[in-house]
């Protein structure tokens, strides 16, 4: 494949393409270029360097004045001959003929008002005739110092010494200088922190990405434009601009960004949404100019943001001193870059969020984000096939079928079985084995969906008052039409609960009918039904089963339309979204009088479901003991066993399904 980042620096033949150059410009021709800009200060570079000139010689003159020789007075040898025989000499230094000293008495010369007084004197002995002068110093008791004469500070600590901090002071200005006409106002500050990824380095291509079969479909058309853009440009296509990832965390959003990019063999810039922000004003929107500008030098590209929601959301939501604040500046520069590429269509903005729904609709029209790819959990072979991705370094026992770990572990995404590899290949380590087993998977399972064993002691009570109250969760869970089956009863407590009761459906479900829903709730009032008939008193065991059921009760009657008194109209926000009843509606909350309502109906199903919770386990109160006293007996049943203990030959076949969820343990 050629490579399209080359560009000739001079205008190329008519046969040649310039695929990213063409918007609104004749092939060829380059685009014409509005009035040049007369510079503000024509000469301001000019002055510039006359005030650097006239600023070393300034300092030059400054270092020879403070640094020269000390001021002596010049003397004739024979006056200083006859002040050495009058005892006024204290101290020579000399050098060849040259003699410097210092006078006790500060001596006047020339005599008179002209002459100058110093005590510091030289002179030049001559070197003809012998005066004796040696002898004379000492019989003067004259100090003959051994150092050399003073000459002055030497030229080079002129210079540096000097030169040095207007140099130093200089070059930080200058550099100071580039930095801010690189960058802006700010400088570095407006540098963009996005991680560039070439495709010769750290490579990922679909072939790591498993799955997600339909969002994988929808970008081959982007990664097709960027190896072969003539093929579009030739028909007048142009590809979409921007394309919004949208899932759940952890499905695999930036994994296929990263495939793209690798497919495609372009650089690719990632970075996360909150980088852009900063507390200086102005950073926000400088960074993004920045990431865009070096994107388009390296076109074809790609532009990954990672959470988008971070900048993205709805103008117009909070106060913020005049109206307007810094993410809005950096949501406006956003804009303003996806909608302004003259010409740099290989520059392609890949984005990630967990909530398409909070944000700006000026990002979703169309030219920006006008491609929506929605990137749900796998379904049972989609997990398959993630496993099979995950385990390719992991040697695997004979035993493990990746098929049936898939079957029990509807709901999860990538992240999620990445993790669960993880936890089976650690748990391997820990027991030595050379090959992780099928035990090491299923102990993973339950530690990530269960929690981690803890080490306490339960009293006798406690503890079998915590086997009836799960025993009424499992035994509900056998008995409800259409509820999911019980894979595995617990009395041993793990994380933050004592006692847990398992239940994961045997193929995935994407929609639930209201019995199904009264199911699920009657099985998690299970616990206290048990409690209030075998003991006739409750405790705060089942504080988790009624945040459960409330939940469910009042998305059934809000937001389902499950209820007759309610109708069908939908009165609850969006989880995550309570602030308004839709994102970007102008939809009013609903009357106080509808909430009662909401509220009245979401009691009378608890009441109707809990009434029928107590008459099953009150009708099977046998098998409730029976129950009982087996988790007593062994801490934790499997699925046939728990049955079995139950009264039941064999585990029946679920009618419904719902992702894995440990049902209500007691806390």
């Amino acid at each position: 494949m050629p490579d399209m980042r080359q560009r000739p620096a001079r205008q190329q033949a008519d046969g040649d393409r310039r695929p990213w150059r063409v918007e609104g410009h004749p092939e060829g021709e380059a685009p014409e270029r509005g009035p040049q800009r007369t510079p503000m200060f024509p000469s301001a570079g000019r002055r510039f360097w006359w005030v650097l000139l006239a600023l070393f010689a300034l300092n030059f003159i400054l270092s020879l004045a403070l640094s020269g020789k000390a001021e002596r007075l010049t003397v004739p040898y024979t006056l200083f001959y006859r002040q050495v025989q009058q005892g006024n000499v204290r101290e020579i230094s000399s050098k060849g003929d040259e003699i410097q000293g210092t006078f006790r008495i500060a001596v006047r010369y020339p005599p008179g008002k002209g002459g100058k007084s110093n005590a510091k004197f030289q002179t030049v002995r001559p070197t003809f005739g012998d005066d004796g002068l040696s002898k004379l110093l000492i019989a003067k008791n004259v100090t003959v110092n051994a150092h050399a004469v003073d000459t002055g500070t030497p030229l080079w600590q002129t210079i540096v010494f000097g030169f040095g901090p207007t140099l130093l002071l200089v070059g930080l200005f200058v550099a100071l200088a580039r930095r801010s006409s690189a960058g802006g106002m700010l400088g570095s500050f407006g540098r963009a922190g996005a991680r560039r990824y070439e495709h010769s380095a750290q490579r990922t291509t679909f072939k790591d990405v498993a799955g997600i079969d339909e969002a994988e479909d929808e970008l081959v058309e982007v990664v097709d434009f960027l190896r072969n853009p003539d093929r579009y440009l030739r028909v007048g296509g142009a590809i979409p601009k921007g394309v919004l990832l949208a899932g759940l965390p952890g499905t695999g959003k930036t994994l296929l960004a990263r495939a793209v990019a690798g497919e495609a063999d372009v650089p690719f810039f990632s970075i996360s949404a909150s980088e852009f922000i900063e507390a200086i004003v102005g950073v926000g929107a400088s960074r993004v100019r920045d990431l865009f500008n070096q994107a388009k030098q390296a076109a074809p590209a790609i532009i990954f943001i990672d959470e988008l929601d971070a900048i993205g959301r709805a103008r117009g939501g909070g106060v913020s001193l005049g109206g307007h604040d810094e993410r809005e500046q950096t949501l406006n520069q956003i804009l303003t870059e996806m909608d302004g590429f003259t010409g740099s269509e290989g520059v392609i903005v890949l984005g990630a969020t967990n909530r398409p729904e909070v944000l700006d609709t000026a990002l979703l029209r169309p030219g920006r984000f006008d491609r929506r790819v929605f990137v749900n959990p796998p379904d049972r072979e989609g997990r398959r096939k993630i496993l099979e991705v995950h385990t390719r370094s992991v040697p695997l026992a004979d035993d493990v079928d990746l098929g049936q770990v898939a079957s029990s572990t509807p709901g999860m995404v990538g992240a999620d079985l990445r993790n669960l590899v993880n936890e089976a290949a650690l748990t391997a380590a820990r027991r030595n084995h050379d090959r992780v087993t099928a035990a090491d998977f299923s102990d993973a399972l339950e530690k990530i969906v269960l929690g981690t064993e803890r080490r306490i002691t339960l009293s006798p009570g406690e503890r079998e008052r915590t086997a009836y109250h799960e025993s009424g969760h499992a035994l509900l869970g056998m008995l409800v039409p259409g509820a999911d089956p019980v894979r595995k009863v617990s009395i041993i407590p793990r994380g933050q609960a004592l006692g847990v009761t398992f239940q994961s459906p045997e193929s995935d479900r994407y929609g639930y009918d209201a019995d199904y829903l009264r199911g699920r709730i009657v099985g998690a009032l299970g616990g206290r039904a048990a409690e209030e008939i075998v003991y006739d008193d409750v405790t705060t065991g089942a504080e988790s089963d009624l945040e459960q059921i409330t939940n469910i009760a009042r998305q059934m009657v809000g937001r389902w339309g499950m209820s007759d008194a309610v109708g069908l109209v939908s009165v609850l926000p969006r989880p995550g979204n309570e602030q308004a009843l839709f994102p970007g509606a102008d939809s009013r909350a609903p009357s106080e009088s509808t909430r009662e309502l909401v509220d009245a109906e979401v009691r009378r199903i608890v009441d109707e479901c809990y009434a029928r919770a107590l008459d099953l386990l009150r009708e099977n109160r046998e098998r409730l003991a029976s129950l009982a006293k087996a988790l007593l007996a062994n801490e934790t049943l499997d699925e046939r066993d728990a049955y079995a203990a139950a009264g039941f030959e064999r585990p029946r076949e679920a009618a419904a399904d719902q992702p894995p969820v440990p049902v209500s343990p007691q806390s």
